[in-house]
Parts: structure tokens; sequence; C-alpha cells
């Protein structure tokens, strides 16, 4: 249906309302008796509190209540919900520490809230929280997932041995063992994957209501996932029915799976609202976002992979430790675990064995953050092979070429977790190659080298799982006028939604775009919906789109056999309109619409109006893959790392709008580039004080860091949903983790160095080059 067909350019429908300033962001709301709320929180990484003197507090100007963890026991709050799909080592269940929304007796890490203070203003909410005396012993910390576990760490909780939440294990230990014992090369390596965060363009902010009438509760705030949020709020914290609870979102600036955890603030807004009887407003600082906000990534990993002599993959062995960090967090068990079937990659590794501890410390929790450990896996496999092809003098690509899976080999049988279900794995990597000129690079590495400076090239072969197999839920309903709406449980945080919503279905319902009004982001208004996450958005919903617009069309076309006086078998439907079939007669689907609210227009039997529900079920996720080609110069002078070449070519199905697959994928590799270079949420190891809490020290990219990013596809349309679309949000950072730390270590290779650890920062690059200049 011209431009809003599928697999055009539409330009985002979005942009001119939030361009012009008309978005309705979170600070946006002003309710007008709302209070306002700080937040003091523990300065110390661990220590029991002794006593708390809220008497001066609450002598200040224009304070209604403060709030400690002795009146959230009084009231009988829950512990914080979380997920728990891991066993420990005896086979029982997990452990999970309870976790108040306050600390009662203990803090357990530093940002962890120790008191709530409401007032008329912000101002004097945050004057009241400094006069709040809190009378704290602290006891050692320990930071570090590895260091955790050791024998006389301190330790957390007493009845969770060396910290260990959970052990998880994977494949065939035994086939792998048999072949690392018969290889001809085996290669190791130590990674330290290192702790980032998400800071997205708008902080966290959370307002509660509480009506005494009704007994029901109204929060507002920032989420992906309002119904698993609004079931595990009302279950487990508040100890409610999930009636008395609604969630509303206005605009998202931003998430990146931020917005998918529950956090303690929620559940605090509620409650001082229930307090003091009048809705009450946080909204996070930046320095406050950066000791409350959930982290992410932080994996300590002892990687193998065992080769024949002639370079083919026999199996690839993984021990690592996850840090959950004090707590943990609502999907925080997952990211160590739930991707890590990809740690294969594309290749045909006959044996794969994972062994991972999910591990407790004195930090901020960590939760799914873009990509949620499909990053973490590649960057593990993609490294090793690097390190096999230095080690064996082959080169890097024809290594990854002898062991690709081939396309007729799908849908491939991984030997962990997986089962793909398809690709061209080799023709992405072939296609990459050529647009970063693979065979051309020796002479832009001299021509580097005359200028003093250090060239290198890295390539990676990716995949990930995406879309979860769960289901969701769309809503069409036309109005009298011929207006539609469409309801959605996805959650649009930026990534255009309603652009792509649009185009879908104009394809399947040929209804004028301009039509089409959008419902989201409102419990109350949504029936049901497993919300954004995981690259699903478009793969869920795409697929209920589908259904509930053939529901549409079927209800549409008995009325339309009857406007036009035909025989239903005799209906045609196209581009928006039903004709009979061999004549030019026919109606509008629009006037279909509006003649379903007209009593004497309808057949008898039917029900009038025309709207209709459907829920879309997956029976399992999808693969996206692509390849990655990044070039860098270092000045071994001051370490100083410039990106200054990027390729990439992605498979992410069928491409519903190729320029906002492009700005997904653009927006991933940005964010696995500033990993690679730059961004580090550090902990002091010995006090557990966060020592990256401000844009002071913890370094964000800047376009300037970046060179032109060279994007093209590779669609192979997957069999496992109606549109045969794949997840494209995360998968840019899946790639660039390890392409960008290959081309770095190809960089210094000339110095010996095999590997160097996140983030590849100007002094942590020099300092490798002095170490291998004094040990050479």
């Amino acid at each position: 249906m011209g431009q809003f067909s599928i697999g055009q350019s539409v330009r985002r429908r979005e942009d001119p309302r939030l361009l012009r300033g008309r978005g309705r962001y979170y600070d946006d709301l002003k309710l007008a008796d709302q209070l306002h709320a700080a937040i003091l929180r523990s300065p110390h990484a661990h220590a029991d509190i002794r006593g708390i003197d809220v008497r001066a507090a609450l002598q200040m100007p224009g304070v209604h209540a403060v709030l400690t963890g002795r009146d959230y026991e009084a009231d009988k709050l829950g512990t914080m919900p979380t997920m728990a799909p891991y066993k420990k080592r005896d086979g029982g269940p997990m452990y999970l520490p309870h976790r108040p929304a306050i600390a009662i007796s203990r803090a357990m890490h530093v940002g962890y809230p120790v008191a709530v203070v409401v007032a008329d203003t912000l101002d004097q909410a945050r004057d009241a929280a400094e006069r709040v005396e809190v009378d704290y012993a602290p006891r050692p910390a320990v930071v570090n997932a590895r260091d955790a576990f050791q024998p006389g760490a301190p330790q957390l909780y007493d009845d969770c041995p060396n910290n260990e939440a959970y052990f998880y294990q994977a494949g065939n230990k035994a086939a792998v063992d048999e072949a690392f014992a018969r290889a001809a090369h085996v290669v190791e390596q130590h990674l330290v994957i290192n702790r980032v965060t998400a800071n997205t363009m708008e902080p966290r902010g959370v307002t509660g209501e509480y009506d005494s009438g009704t007994g029901r509760y109204t929060v507002q705030f920032g989420f992906q996932r309002p119904w698993l949020f609004r079931n595990a709020i009302a279950e487990t914290t508040l100890k409610i029915s999930e009636s008395q609870l609604r969630l509303i979102t206005g605009d998202i600036g931003g998430s990146y799976g931020l917005r998918g955890s529950v956090y303690p603030e929620i559940i605090l807004m509620l409650w001082a609202a229930r307090r003091v009887g009048r809705p009450v407003k946080w909204l996070a600082t930046r320095n406050e976002a950066h000791i409350s906000d959930d982290d992410a990534r932080d994996n300590i990993v002892d990687a193998a992979l065992a080769l024949d002599r002639d370079g083919k993959f026999l199996a690839v062995r993984i021990r690592s430790f996850g840090n959950l960090g004090a707590f943990v967090s609502f999907r925080g068990a997952l990211p160590p675990v739930v991707n890590i079937g990809t740690v294969c990659g594309v290749y045909t590794t006959p044996a794969a064995h994972v062994a991972i501890s999910g591990m407790l410390t004195n930090t901020h929790c960590t939760s799914p953050y873009r990509g949620a450990g499909r990053p973490e896996a590649s960057y593990m496999i993609e490294r090793l092979i690097d390190i096999a092809a230095d080690e064996m003098k082959i080169d890097p690509a024809e290594l990854r070429r002898r062991n690709t899976i081939p396309p007729q080999a799908m849908p491939y049988k991984t030997p962990l977790t997986f089962t793909y279900d398809s690709g061209r794995f080799e023709e992405n990597m072939d296609r990459a190659m050529k647009l970063g000129d693979w065979t051309g690079f020796e002479a832009r590495r001299k021509e580097s080298a005359r200028r003093g400076l250090l060239r290198g090239i890295g390539i990676s072969n990716t995949i990930e799982q995406a879309a979860d197999p769960t289901y969701e839920t769309a809503e069409i309903r036309f109005d009298p006028l011929g207006g539609m709406t469409f309801v959605t449980g996805s959650i649009s945080h930026g990534q255009g939604h309603a652009t792509i919503q649009t185009q879908i279905l104009v394809d399947r319902l040929g209804v004028d775009p301009d039509a089409i009004k959008f419902v989201q982001g409102d419990t109350e208004a949504v029936a049901f919906g497993m919300g954004t996450g995981g690259s699903r958005s478009t793969t869920m919903s795409g697929g209920a789109i589908v259904m509930v617009a053939d529901k549409i069309i079927s209800k549409a076309k008995k009325l339309a056999a009857h406007l036009l006086e035909a025989s239903e078998g005799d209906m045609e439907f196209k581009d928006g309109r039903f004709g009979i079939a061999g004549t030019d007669r026919g109606i509008g689907i629009h006037d279909v619409a509006k003649a379903a609210f007209k009593v004497d227009k309808l057949p008898p039997g039917m029900e009038p109006g025309l709207y209709e529900t459907a829920t879309y079920r997956a029976t399992s996720g999808n693969f996206p893959n692509g390849a990655h080609v990044c070039e860098v110069e270092i000045d071994p002078e001051t370490g100083v790392t410039d990106v200054v070449r990027y390729s990439v070519v992605d498979d992410v199905g069928t491409v519903i709008n190729p320029m906002l697959v492009k700005g997904q994928i653009m927006g991933g590799i940005a964010q696995g580039l500033g990993q690679v270079l730059m961004e580090d949420k550090a902990y002091d190891p010995q006090t557990g004080q966060v020592i990256s809490g401000s844009f002071m020290d913890y370094a964000m990219p800047r376009a300037e860091d970046f060179c032109l990013l060279v994007v093209e596809d590779n669609p192979v349309p997957t069999p496992t949903n109606p549109l045969g679309v794949k997840g494209a949000g995360e998968a840019g950072t899946v790639g660039s983790l390890s392409a960008g730390v290959n081309a770095i270590v190809d960089a210094l290779s000339g110095f010996g160095i095999r590997h160097i650890d996140t983030p590849c920062t100007p002094f942590r690059v020099w300092q490798a080059i002095q170490e291998a200049k004094r040990g050479s």
C-alpha cells in the first residue's frame, strides 16, 4: 500500500510530535496535589543499621512523613519480586535473598534505600533527608564475583554458602572432556567482561497514588513489561489483587533493559502515597541513578576451545561467574544463563559444556541490558577463535569458514540448548569482508605504520536468540466514523513501534495510516501482553496483528457481501477493499466499519461493531545473525584507539522498515563499542564504593568516537512466525563487542599481546604495550 507497505523506509510517525516538544515524558506528569520524595541511601556497601533517628527531619518545613524499614515491617509489606528459574548445586531452588524495598536492619550495597522523606517540595524533602541520622556498623564487603566464591570471602547471607545463588550446567561434559583429551590444539583464555549501565536519556521516576475509597493503587513510571510487573508487585510485595493496581506509562526516553526491572522506588512511592493520602513523586538525579539503576554484564569467565590439527572445532568449555549483585533483581538471574547457548556461535562444534555460578556480591543488582547475555556468549567464542587463529597461524576468517554451519543444514541443532531456524552465515561473512575490504587491509596497516600508528582488523560472526516464545495481545477497534484504534501489549521506548505497526496494519488491512490511533502502556486499556524486551516486539506484536487482522477481514467480508448483495464466496479482499470477483463493484474497509455500527445495515444474526482481539503464541524464538568487521588505529604513545572503519551484514529476517532496522543496528554497535572503548561501572574492591558514579568518571561514547557505519541486510525469513521477522534491537551490540576487541588485539599483536579485557581505555592499552615491551 504505497509508502506504508512492508519493506519501505517510512519515516517515523512518532517524530514530529516528539521533536516539537509535544511528547509526554515522565517529568511532564504533574498532579495537582502531588508531594515529592527524596530517598536517603546507604553510603556503605555492607553495614548493620543499629538505629535511625528521624526526629529532626520530621520537624523540617513541609515534611509530611519520614519512612524507614521499621515502618515497612509494621505495614507488613513483602519482599521485592523476582524470577528464580535455576537451581542450587543440591538441586533445590536457587537462593533468593529477602529484599525489602527499604533497608530494615542491614544495608547490602551502596545506594540501598534507608529512609524516604515526603514533603511539599523536592528541596524540602532533600533538606530533611540530610537531617536523618543513621547509626551504621560497617561490615566487610566483596564486589568481585570470583572473589565472592573463594573460601574466607565475606558472606552476604549466612544460609548461602560461598555466596552462590545458583549453579547451572548444560551440555555434555564427558564428550567435551574426551574431545579436549584428543585435541591437537587447545586454547584457553581468562575473560573479564566488565560491568556497564544503561544511562538512558530520561532518568527513572515514579509517581504513586492510592485511592482510600476504592483501595486501588495507580503507579506511573516508564516500564517494559506492565502485566508481569502488575502481577508480581500485587502478589509478592503489596499482597493485593491485580485489579487493585494500575500501571501507566507515557513516552519513554530510552530503556535498553533498564526499565525491565521492578525497582524499590516503585514500591516506596505506592507505600508513601498510601501513608500520606496524596500522590508522591520521585525522580532520580543522574548521580542517584548511578547508584540505584540496575547494572549489567559483569562476568568472569574461563573459556577454552579444542581443535584438531586442521582447525576443525571439537569442543568448547566455559566456566563462568555471573555477578548478580546483593540481591536478585526481577529478571537478574537470567543474563548469565539464558542466552549462553549461542556460545556455540554459527559453527559446527560437536560438543559443548558450560558451568555457571550466579554470585551475590555487595554491589547493586544486575539485570538484562541490550543483549542480556548474548554479547557475552558471542564474545567468549569469537575471542577464542581469534586466539586459536593466531596460535595456528591461520587467517581468522579462514578458520571461521572451515567451521561455519552451511545453510542446507538448517534447522540446525547445536550441542547446547538451541536449534537455529535459518541463515546464510558464510555469505554474511563474505559480504561483510567485502564491505570492509579485508583483502586490502595489509596495505592500510603499512600506511598507518608509516604514520607511527598501529592498525588492526577484527571480525565477528554472531547469532542470538530473539523473541522469547511466549505470547502477545493485539486489539483492533474500528469506531462508527470508520477510524481505527490499535491497542498493543508491546511498549515503545524509542524503537518506532507505531511506525512498524502501522506498516504491518496497512499491509494486512489496507487501512488509511492517518486513521490509526495507538494505545499502549496502560494496564486498564490493554487486555494483556508480555511487553517489550529481548528483541521480541515486531515478532510478537506482528504475529498478533496478523491474527487479529484475519478476524477483522473475516467478519468484514460477511458484511461487505451483504452490503453489495453478493455471495460471501464471491468476495475478494485486496488493498483495503472488498470487491466482487470479476466486477468493479466494491467497498472500502473504512466504509464497511461505519456500516458495522448501523443495525439496519447488518445481516440477521450479526453482532454490531467491528472490533477484535487476538493473542499470538510463539512456539519458538528466532535467531538473528550477522557478521561484523571492525578496523581500528591505535596511537602507541598514548593508547588512544580510533575506530576508523566498520562494516556489518545482518540477517533479521523479513525487513519491515530498512531505515529503522539500520538505526537499531547502528545504535547497538554504539553501545557495544562503548563497552569496548570506555564504559565501565567500577567499584572499589575493598570498600564497595562506586568509583564511576558520575559522567566525570563513567565515560559515555559520543558521535566523534565512531566512524561511518556501513550496514547491509541479508534477510532470510524465519519460518517461526507469520511475518518471517527476526529480532533487530540487540544484534548490533552482540557483534560489536567481540569485533571491536578482536580489532584492538590484532593491532597490538606485534607486541605479542594476545588479549586485553574491556574496556580498552587508553591507559589500559598503553599499559599493555609497556608491559609487553618490558617482557620482550
